[in-house]
């Protein structure tokens, strides 16, 4: 969900003007393409964009579930044991068990071993073709009770428990509050910072809000909705990208915790819009994995959300209505 520009995808880590004026980069990481755009008067838009990129990289490089060597594949290895590791990945299980925490568990990170029995132990390339992998090898089970890693600020370790987690979701939505915070420390008020469909954003051109597409789960090119937000942040969860043929099963990787298997039921994809795009992300998946109950669990909350269902059939809570200016009838 973005802004349109001019702007041709293989200008990847280049920074231009695009033809409404915005300041564009564009770069990979954390298996996302990423987006920034300024407003004209941001300052010095080629640094804001090197220091968002090595951002990215150094989170990515600690995070990563792909590298047996990262920050987090040894702590994981570690399991009950303690495990030294860089100050992104402590912040990002802190953050985790945080959230854990306050949705009374139905976010887990501890879903790793179920992602490796459905086959997604590498970064699959899931666009341009069908992925098959596999079937599981063993019985999918829900993460054990609760979870309850040890954290040491003092020597900066951690103590992740015997069961792996995964990082992926919150890893980037943190990646984008921490970008957010070094744009705007920096005198840029006016951005959009996208990754992989998640956004965080300042002031809108001219002062305005920006206007967001919400993409069709079904691949159609046209929106489903459109946004207009300023001074936030949205998140979604959708299966269109990462599902595949695990076997006999079709599969996806929003992975229920208290199953241990893909969730969700009927649903395609939830947005969330809130203020912090790490927590928008956490929110965004666990109203997906509540499948069939989403509109009593968004009512819960108070969570601004709009989600579209393997009908194409759009619903949303009270809270998002004022952030909609257009829907798909």
């Amino acid at each position: 969900m973005s802004h349109p520009t001019s702007l041709p995808p293989a200008a990847f880590g280049a920074v231009g003007l695009s033809t409404d004026g915005l300041w564009l980069s564009t770069f990979r990481s954390m298996a996302s393409p990423i987006r920034l755009q300024q407003t004209p008067d941001s300052d010095d838009p080629g640094r804001r964009h090197a220091e968002v990129r090595g951002l990215f990289a150094e989170v990515e490089r600690q995070c990563t579930r792909f590298d047996p060597q990262s920050d987090l594949m040894r702590a994981n290895a570690a399991g009950n044991g303690w495990q030294d590791v860089g100050a992104h990945c402590f912040a990002a299980l802190q953050a985790a068990a945080a959230a854990h925490e306050r949705t009374e568990g139905r976010f887990d990170p501890r879903v790793l071993r179920t992602l490796l029995e459905l086959g997604y132990g590498k970064s699959l390339p899931f666009a341009g073709g069908a992925v098959r992998t596999a079937g599981p090898r063993h019985a999918l089970r829900p993460a054990a009770g609760p979870w309850t890693p040890r954290f040491d600020a003092d020597r900066r370790r951690v103590s992740i428990g015997p069961v792996p987690v995964d990082l992926g979701g919150i890893g980037k939505g943190l990646a984008l509050r921490w970008a957010a915070e070094l744009l705007t420390s920096g005198d840029c008020p006016g951005f959009l910072l996208e990754a992989g469909g998640d956004c965080v954003y300042g002031d809108g051109p001219g002062g305005l809000p920006w206007r967001l597409a919400v993409e069709d789960p079904a691949g159609d090119e046209k929106p489903a909705a459109v946004l207009q937000v300023a001074r936030g942040a949205t998140a979604t969860s959708s299966v269109r990208l990462r599902s595949w043929q695990a076997g006999e099963q079709r599969v996806h990787h929003l992975i229920d915790p208290s199953t241990g298997r893909p969730g969700g039921d009927e649903l395609r994809s939830v947005t969330v819009v809130g203020d912090d795009p790490a927590d928008a992300e956490v929110w965004s998946k666990v109203l997906f994995l509540a499948g069939h109950a989403i509109a009593d669990a968004a009512a819960e909350t108070e969570i601004a959300a709009l989600w579209i269902d393997a009908d194409g059939v759009i619903g949303m809570s009270d809270a998002i209505r004022p952030y909609v200016i257009w829907e798909r009838s």
